[in-house]
């Protein structure tokens, strides 16, 4: 996982089965109170679906736009977790339980938390379903579902997690046995994955294989480990520059990559991880493990999924510069559930927050967007116990570095910020809808050439 602002992070998902009901539209229909058993009530100005890293930030920017009681979140989890920090979890350098807080805790006072899930969105009438057929309408609606989990496409999961060896660092259920299978191997392959799918923090499955080496490097087990990365992707990292420093990294520990390789199944009983060649349809390869690592298939929430907000595939389709619905401009959509070209970060959500706080300013005032969001994203890549390498980049997948120093190089300051201080910012300025991300560090380190 990744930090956020400078660093970046992952938002928090959202658990649930949700069903659809298209509408007709109607963008000034506001007029439906049928009462909400979940809600104090069946219409506010601004409804925000999502109670993760954006759902909260934007929550806490429209407070202080139209007044905490005319905000709603729609959300029904009762724990908010800091993911970033469950790389560090799974590698035995931080506690499961400094990365979860109350969700009541987090919400911005005032604002009504309807502990509920989104069943329907039915933008042609302003209005969205929650469960037992309750509604609720709007006038502005922000869309911070997040992205979800499919550990069942791979055969075998998640029922395998049952055994030893195996671990997730993407679940809360997880992270904790990839910690165990890093303390408990003894000898064989040490096999991380990368899905075909997009995923949220797409450095994360590698971050966890770099600070594993670097265990075994510390308790004399690495002699005895072969460690692999088997990814679906063509190349270690979309941005050549960080690419290439990840491979030098790659080549010095030893470490087998395999690349175009999807995991299709695993049969955690025999320890075996089944894959699939990318480039060679049907051809499969079994791998015996001592420790896998497992990256889920994901994708857009199943409520998104044949919405009348979101593309072909399910993600919401906002314009990617003001974040506005391309088709209802009183819907909006931040994070991981929206198809904005960038990798899916908190440290988007972080800069998009920024940008969708101006956005929507203008429109509430009949004026059009100017802010542009440049698609700005953060990973800090985890490359061992005391060492980072701080990706920052935009939608051309360009270095938009903060800092006016090489950041493709390992620093333990780097460390200190991704374990440290981005916990703080999160909680204390991000989610209360302070921070919006590094822009304005990033012109004063550059003084103001960049």
């Amino acid at each position: 996982m990744s930090a956020i602002g400078v660093v970046s992070s992952c938002s928090c998902l959202r658990p649930g089965v949700w069903l659809l009901k298209p509408g007709m539209q109607k963008m000034s229909s506001f007029g439906l109170h049928t009462a909400a058993r979940c809600a104090a009530k069946d219409y506010y100005e601004v409804l925000v679906l999502g109670g993760g890293t954006g759902g909260i930030t934007m929550s806490a920017r429209m407070k202080r736009k139209v007044g905490a009681g005319n905000v709603a979140v729609v959300e029904p989890s009762k724990t908010h977790y800091y993911q970033p920090l469950w790389t560090l979890v799974g590698g035995g350098a931080k506690q499961l339980a400094t990365s979860a807080r109350p969700t009541g805790s987090v919400m911005p006072k005032g604002v009504e938390w309807i502990k509920s899930r989104v069943t329907a969105l039915d933008p042609d009438k302003n209005c969205v379903w929650l469960e037992n057929d309750s509604k609720i309408s709007y006038k502005y609606l922000i869309i911070a579902l997040g992205i979800s989990l499919h550990y069942e496409k791979i055969k075998g999961l998640p029922e395998g997690f049952q055994h030893p060896k195996i671990g997730s660092n993407y679940s809360v259920h997880t992270v904790e046995k990839t910690w165990k299978a890093l303390q408990d191997f003894k000898e064989g392959n040490a096999i991380f994955t990368f899905p075909n799918t997009p995923v949220k923090c797409a450095g994360a499955p590698q971050k966890i294989m770099y600070l594993s080496e670097a265990y075994w490097r510390k308790t004399g087990k690495r002699s005895k480990a072969n460690v692999m990365f088997n990814t679906s992707l063509g190349v270690i990292f979309g941005v050549k520059k960080y690419a290439d420093a990840l491979l030098e990294i790659i080549k010095e520990r030893n470490i087998a990559v395999n690349y175009r390789r999807n995991l299709v199944e695993v049969r955690a009983d025999k320890q075996e991880a089944v894959f699939e060649n990318l480039d060679k349809p049907g051809v499969t390869e079994v791998h015996q493990y001592e420790m896998l690592h497992v990256t889920p298939p994901m994708g857009p929430p199943d409520v998104l999924i044949n919405s009348p907000v979101s593309d072909e595939i399910g993600w919401v389709d906002v314009d990617k510069e003001t974040l506005q619905h391309k088709k209802y401009p009183n819907v909006f959509g931040i994070g991981d559930c929206t198809n904005l070209p960038t990798s899916k970060t908190a440290a988007a959500v972080a800069a998009q927050s920024g940008v969708l706080d101006k956005t929507i300013s203008l429109v509430m005032k009949n004026q059009l967007p100017t802010k542009k969001y440049d698609g700005y994203t953060s990973c800090p890549l985890v490359t061992g116990y005391n060492k980072v390498i701080l990706a920052e980049f935009d939608y051309d997948a360009q270095p938009l570095e903060t800092f006016p120093i090489d950041q493709s190089k390992e620093r333990v300051t780097m460390y200190h910020m991704k374990a440290d201080m981005m916990p703080l910012l999160y909680w204390n300025a991000l989610l209360k809808g302070y921070w919006g991300g590094p822009a304005p560090v990033r012109k004063l380190m550059h003084l103001g050439l960049k």
